[in-house]
């Protein structure tokens, strides 16, 4: 776990090393990184915005082709969603209705992957755009979107957007101020910044869903 925290914290530095020591095999290795984050439910923990704001910085350096990278990981992101919603369509409505403890049902925890479910179902394609911006809830989504049946080409218009909204502000925003001194010396900083913030919105809405729960216990 000390290992994981250190890779995402650091992440401008490991990345910056993968680059001088591998080349342009880098471009694999980030392609990997967010197809898994966003395509395997097992794996949420990886770095998905503090990877793509590094990448940005270096790209502001040179080091990397801008715009090779943003349509790589436009892609891996794009691809990613839809691996995700494939296996929650075919095993989705299995784990949802399980009435047994199975390994996998432990596994996905069926609560809370119904309470994912009932989010989806009231709000839509809309979470499949905006939760790209929150670390773990976009690696459930798309898995939900699929539990809930949800019109393929329907989320795949929705999840083409999310992919390039997600990998143009953060690739850009890294691009844009990833090599300013304060921001650069602070990348920790900046990095559990940006965790904050995205998972802000998720916090909101457990607090409103708590207040309302508790108004109508009262």
């Amino acid at each position: 776990m000390t290992t994981v925290i250190d890779f995402i914290l650091h992440f401008d530095q490991h990345l910056l090393e993968f680059v001088t020591d591998y080349g342009s095999w880098v471009y694999g290795f980030l392609f990997a990184i967010v197809f898994a984050e966003t395509g395997l439910v097992v794996t949420p923990f990886l770095p998905g915005d503090s990877l793509l704001f590094a990448t940005g910085a270096l790209a502001a350096t040179g080091a990397l082709n801008a715009p090779l990278a943003a349509g790589l990981l436009v892609l891996a992101a794009f691809a990613g969603d839809t691996v995700n919603y494939s296996i929650g369509r075919f095993l989705g409505p299995r784990v949802i209705l399980a009435s047994d403890q199975s390994r996998v049902s432990r596994l996905l925890n069926r609560r809370h992957l119904q309470q994912a479910h009932e989010f989806f179902e009231r709000y839509g394609g809309k979470a499949v755009v905006l939760c790209r911006f929150v670390p773990i809830a976009r690696t459930f989504v798309p898995f939900v979107a699929g539990a809930a049946q949800m019109t393929y080409t329907t989320f795949v218009l929705y999840n083409l957007t999310g992919a390039v909204a997600w990998v143009s502000l953060c690739l850009g925003a890294g691009f844009l101020f990833g090599n300013i001194p304060v921001v650069k010396n602070n990348f920790s900083l900046i990095t559990i910044g940006i965790v904050f913030v995205s998972v802000l919105p998720m916090i909101v809405e457990v607090l409103r869903h708590r207040n309302r729960t508790n108004r109508g216990l009262g």
